[in-house]
């Protein structure tokens, strides 16, 4: 039932939960770190009704090219940790990285934050991150939305979301790849990215992870550097800078980001109908935290090969005499890549195999 306690006053936003001074100051603090983003492309400042921005010169026949996501159940970690700094730097990767492998360099970046209620400390260090991100993949952090939601997400409770647009020449846009052979290397992922926490939260911590829980605070694994709760942390690799001068230097072919759905999944959607792919198991070190999900689930092997991207964040085809500058070229950029399979003539599919198992 309604409160009933003072019949006669005046309601406000306030009093339904919506602060709109905690917003204004979030606002306040959050516009020089976009700022500090802005391209010369950018041609409005924060604070318009809408972001305007430029196409870049000198291209003949640009073509936008866009996607939105977001950080899913990682927020979960960052409140129980009382960290908010790096979930920017995840949304930006999530959604740069979607739009790179068809060969669009990211131009400018909106997020969405959303929260039960609106903390301007939080709301600057989600912003922070954000920043740092978009600066990175050299894009613009052009504008965003705040909104509190106080009879959807409970105190404390955000949902972070971002929308990239990315521009390309149309004809250079990266196609289904044809059978002519390319080698598959694959970038370091570092752990787990955005993908897979609703199982590995419930697999290492139960159905919920709260402030100070002893589990975030324990090594990650025994002999581990760091607490669980700073591997679960830790933050998206953005790959965008990287795979466009892979396309650019080495003549790649074609890329996949490891998302949801794992390295076969994700590696088919680059292919076309007449192209396979062979990923070897064993070409990669897998990090430590996705045998500690397996063992401790247990998680079966097929089901961590679906949900997790096992230590591989973007697959890329490259020439087979472009392989070696390939990987010069990812290590200078303080990348690890690897070998990690190859291309050949098929139908569409691709498939994990054990060393050396035959094509």
């Amino acid at each position: 039932m309604p409160d009933q306690t003072d019949a006669t006053a005046p309601l406000t936003y306030a009093a339904a939960g919506v602060s709109i001074a905690a917003g204004d100051e979030a606002v306040r603090r959050l516009a020089p770190y976009a700022r500090s983003t802005f391209g010369p492309e950018v041609l409005t400042d924060i604070g318009a009704f809408a972001a305007v921005t430029a196409l870049p010169a000198g291209l003949n026949e640009p073509v936008l090219v866009t996607a939105n996501d977001g950080a899913g159940t990682k927020p979960l970690v960052a409140a129980a940790l009382g960290r908010w700094d790096t979930i920017g730097i995840d949304v930006v990767a999530m959604c740069v990285d979607d739009i790179v492998p068809l060969g669009a360099t990211p131009l400018l970046f909106h997020d969405q934050i959303t929260a039960g209620r609106l903390d301007p400390d939080v709301v600057e260090q989600i912003v922070v991150g954000l920043a740092g991100g978009c600066r990175t993949a050299g894009c613009s952090l052009v504008g965003g939305e705040l909104a509190e939601h106080p009879d959807s997400l409970a105190p404390g409770d955000y949902d972070i979301a971002g929308f990239v647009v990315g521009v390309a020449e149309r004809d250079q846009l990266k196609r289904p790849l044809d059978p002519e052979p390319a080698v598959l290397v694959g970038l370091a992922s570092g752990g787990l990215r955005c993908n897979g926490y609703s199982l590995a939260r419930r697999v290492l911590l139960g159905r919920d992870a709260q402030p100070g829980d002893a589990l975030l605070c324990a090594p990650a694994w025994p002999g581990a550097q760091c607490s669980l709760g700073e591997e679960l942390l830790r933050p998206s690799i953005i790959y965008a800078p990287t795979v466009l001068a892979l396309f650019e230097r080495c003549g790649a072919r074609g890329a996949a980001h490891i998302t949801g759905g794992g390295l076969a999944a994700n590696i088919a959607r680059m292919l076309g109908p007449e192209t396979d792919a062979i990923v070897r198991r064993g070409s990669w070190p897998v990090p430590a935290i996705f045998e500690c999900i397996a063992d401790a689930g247990p998680v079966e092997p097929a089901e961590m090969e679906q949900v997790f991207n096992l230590g591989i964040g973007m697959v890329v085809a490259i020439p087979p005499d472009h392989v070696d500058d390939a990987l010069d070229l990812v290590h200078r950029a303080d990348h690890e890549a690897w070998v990690i399979g190859e291309t050949l003539p098929g139908s569409g599919t691709a498939r994990l195999t054990v060393p050396d198992a035959a094509q």
